[in-house]
């Protein structure tokens, strides 16, 4: 009488035996002392066997490690200090750890030696399927690629740092290609990644300002300024010099922790316009240096989360940018766009290339990127498709030299085009 539990011998394969449903065998380290392992097949345990005799007869073998995912990754994220020259922010630890959560609940208690690629597959598999916060069964909301690839690499970080450590003797995430569908857009979307156009921003811009007046100067800041939402947050008074009309950015705010911007590049000072400047002038008051520009009732941070969804998407469903979700007897009315706080970064981007005519390595400068082949592969594709006619460059494209307008309505003949390398390296990529 057999007992559940119980290792039952299989058939023919001698040392080889089944326990709740999982193929276990044994064999002998280097010391002769037996030990057990297991596997999902016959043929997976019968391949791991003969490795690890294999390893035992050359002196390679180690014994694996008995920790848990979630007990490496606990020791692992306080000590962890990036993959690159720059250590990582403490806000980005704090990041890290909120997606690693994700991955304990998924592996459970598996050790950190019983991890294999398909196991990490299968988590990547389990990331793209839960679909996006808020999404309703009957509509689902598929994630986006990048936000599955920004919740897998911590735990390709720290299955890396485990294997350097000799923790676990092969790494399971190394090399681990994973196929992302593609999110289903709806009919009045383009794609994750868009910029306004002028007259989209003029009408948002004008919703916002019937809806939450008080609000409209800080979404102005951001589009001339092309700021990211935590480098707005966190400007205070002291920041801007009215005299030289300038916005300095040195700090950001995550999470309620603030702290340097991520790189170098992030610190930079900006130029204000005079209708802006005199606007933040009127704005201040006697607000003190130390106060934040934009904040909340009682002097805080102002809530992201509370602004999206009171200012920003009412605002851009009533500019037609959006749509409004009619209430149901489970929810009340709600308006749904593709407009976030970064659109309004894309945005000024995309005016600085369009409109102002900037080149790439300006505009890398303005946005805080760490080089202009960043800024011309992130924002090229936003363009408008009617672009000018092609540069003359010694006939290259089949013209010959002739007149060009300078910006101010003259003409001139082109004998020398000066054209950003980075710019033309891009041109060449693309074609």
């Amino acid at each position: 009488m057999t007992v559940p539990g119980d290792r039952l011998p299989i058939e023919n394969n001698p040392g080889f035996y089944t326990r709740n449903g999982v193929v276990e065998f044994r064999f002998r380290d280097k010391k002769g002392k037996r030990r057990w392992r297991r596997a999902r097949t016959l043929a997976e345990a019968k391949r791991l066997r003969a490795q690890l005799q294999t390893d035992v007869d050359r002196g390679e073998y180690r014994e694996a490690s008995r920790i848990t995912v979630r007990q490496y990754g606990a020791k692992w994220i306080q000590t962890y200090q990036g993959r690159t020259r720059e250590p990582i922010r403490e806000h980005s630890r704090a990041n890290l750890e909120r997606r690693l959560r994700e991955a304990y609940e998924f592996f459970g208690d598996m050790r950190m030696a019983e991890v294999e690629p398909q196991d990490i597959k299968a988590f990547a598999a389990h990331v793209a399927g839960r679909g996006r916060r808020g999404a309703t069964r009957a509509s689902t909301k598929p994630l986006a690629a990048n936000t599955i690839r920004l919740t897998l690499a911590p735990v390709k970080a720290m299955f890396a740092t485990a294997f350097e450590e000799g923790v676990i003797r092969v790494n399971p995430a190394a090399g681990v290609r994973v196929a992302v569908p593609r999110r289903r857009l709806l009919d009045d979307e383009e794609g994750e990644v868009k910029a306004l156009t002028e007259k989209e921003l003029q009408a948002v811009l004008a919703a916002i300002a019937a809806r939450s007046p008080d609000r409209l100067l800080f979404f102005r800041v951001l589009v001339a300024l092309g700021l990211r939402i935590s480098e707005a947050i966190e400007l205070r008074w002291a920041d801007v010099d009215f005299g030289k009309r300038t916005v300095r950015v040195r700090r950001v705010c995550y999470d309620g922790k603030v702290g340097p911007p991520k790189s170098k590049y992030g610190k930079r000072t900006l130029r204000l316009t005079p209708e802006l400047g005199q606007a933040l002038w009127r704005a201040r008051g006697t607000g003190r240096d130390e106060e934040l520009v934009f904040a909340n009732g009682h002097g805080g941070w102002i809530d992201k989360s509370n602004l999206m969804s009171r200012v920003l998407k009412p605002a851009a469903a009533d500019a037609g940018v959006g749509r409004w979700l009619e209430a149901t007897p489970t929810r009340a009315r709600k308006a749904e766009s593709w407009v976030g706080f970064h659109t309004f970064r894309h945005t000024c981007a995309t005016l600085l290339f369009t409109s102002a005519k900037w080149n790439p390595k300006q505009v890398q400068l303005w946005l805080g990127h760490h080089s202009a082949a960043f800024t011309v592969d992130t924002y090229v594709h936003l363009l408008p498709e009617d672009l000018p006619e092609p540069p003359v460059l010694g006939g290259v494209f089949g013209t010959t030299p002739g007149t060009t307008s300078t910006g101010n309505g003259r003409k001139s003949t082109v004998e020398v085009l000066d054209v950003d390398d980075v710019a033309i390296a891009a041109f060449a990529g693309r074609t």
